[in-house]
């Protein structure tokens, strides 16, 4: 009952932080120049926290410490190598399938309305709910475990680019002239995904499913996974709009921001030690 509590508790913090991280842009006056340019540094976030904290963090739960790392041999050593591989590639052709589908659906409305065209911008949101939810996942199976540690490091990494990645894409979104209501609607449907997804997972696997993700760490098969779907959203659709919009090429504030928001997710967990 006590790690039930422990989960539910964060996962109410998680939807509440990320809420209110994300809701920071809306409450602000900001001009046109601004709101660019906070668009920008919310780019260098997402891929920032991709790259220094996610796939970090996904390795380190893949990986028994301790005692449990000296019975693996050289040849499971080897196929945890190649899970890191098949998980990230497996997150960026998972988004990029959910992009084809969403893109040729928008195309379709498009024909039928001539205001439809503007539903093709919103796969940013549709990719950062897949990544929130398979958060969630991951959340959800650190919590059956019963190991309190690897829980809070997957919760703590989590919140270390839920709070950014909702910024950006609420930065995204003002960018690209989307109303503010519509903008929380998609904020609050970022924010409740991974939550969700936890308390599901949790509550939906079996005591028989538990003692496998015991022994099998699934949660950073899952956090590799969502590392993919992360770095798709970022690459494919966040930086080349930008660069779409600045002209091609960006002003010395603009990449001097860019690579201040790419670089501050790595100085906030270096000596982040578990």
């Amino acid at each position: 009952m006590e790690e039930t509590t422990v989960l539910i508790f964060l996962s109410l913090f998680m939807l509440v932080g990320s809420y209110l991280a994300g809701s920071i842009p809306l409450v602000m006056s900001l001009s046109e120049a601004k709101i660019q340019l906070f668009s920008v540094f919310g780019a260098g976030l997402l891929v920032g926290t991709a790259l220094a904290v996610i796939i970090p963090e996904g390795i380190r739960s893949l990986f028994p410490s301790g005692a449990a790392r000296s019975s693996i041999t050289v040849e499971d050593t080897e196929d945890l190598y190649s899970l890191i591989g098949v998980s990230l590639v497996l997150g960026f052709v998972v988004m990029l399938l959910i992009d084809q589908c969403s893109t040729s659906r928008s195309r379709d409305v498009e024909v039928a309305n001539a205001n439809g065209a503007s539903s093709a911008k919103f796969t940013a949101t549709i990719g950062l709910v897949v990544h929130a939810a398979v958060d969630g996942v991951a959340l959800g199976a650190a919590a059956t475990t019963a190991h309190t540690d690897v829980e809070m490091i997957v919760f703590v990494a989590i919140m270390l680019h839920k709070a950014p990645a909702a910024f950006g894409l609420v930065t995204f979104l003002m960018h690209e002239g989307v109303d503010r209501k519509r903008i929380r609607r998609h904020l609050l449907v970022f924010s409740l995904a991974a939550p969700l997804l936890s308390l599901i997972t949790y509550f939906g696997i079996g005591k028989e499913g538990k003692e496998t993700l015991s022994s099998v760490n699934a949660t950073g098969i899952a956090m590799l996974f969502s590392a993919g779907t992360f770095l798709y959203v970022a690459t494919v659709h966040v930086l080349p709009e930008l660069t779409a919009r600045v002209g091609g090429a960006f002003r010395v504030n603009q990449l001097f921001v860019l690579v201040l928001g790419a670089m501050l997710p790595l100085m906030l967990t270096m000596g982040h030690h578990h």
